[in-house]
């Protein structure tokens, strides 16, 4: 029985860290890297009880970012050009070899990030839609 235990919060650190890695490198790069830092967190404080402190401060960032991307027609219409920027060139690279690292693994990435973005605005409107609402 400890064993298992031990295993599960061996993987949960683990896939934890990957996460939280690939969303500080998001911070940097197209994608959501703020909620991608905060999933690795939450599955690492699953493992690690002493992550927890973590995590509110970013959850509360997370969402404060979110809802700041749609609240005024310039950040909304940014979002909007920065995501269909994001599905054009993920099928430029796609589809054109002479670019560097083309390829569908780069622009599966990159139409993905495209489409993560507009869901996270959709979230994002209708969060704070229901909040001036309510």
């Amino acid at each position: 029985m400890g064993y298992r235990r031990h295993a599960t919060r061996g993987a949960l650190a683990v896939v934890g860290g990957f996460v939280l890695m690939v969303g500080v490198a998001l911070l940097v790069l197209p994608g959501p890297g703020l909620l991608l830092v905060l999933a690795g967190l939450l599955i690492l404080a699953r493992a690690l009880p002493a992550v927890e402190r973590f995590v509110e401060p970013v959850r509360v960032r997370a969402i404060q970012a979110a809802e700041e991307s749609v609240t005024s027609w310039w950040r909304f219409t940014g979002s909007v050009l920065t995501g269909v920027a994001l599905i054009g060139a993920g099928v430029l690279w796609a589809l054109e070899p002479r670019l560097p690292f083309s390829g569908w693994s780069t622009g599966a990435g990159l139409v993905l990030s495209g489409l993560i973005l507009f869901a996270l605005m959709i979230w994002s409107h209708r969060r704070v839609r229901n909040r001036r609402r309510g």
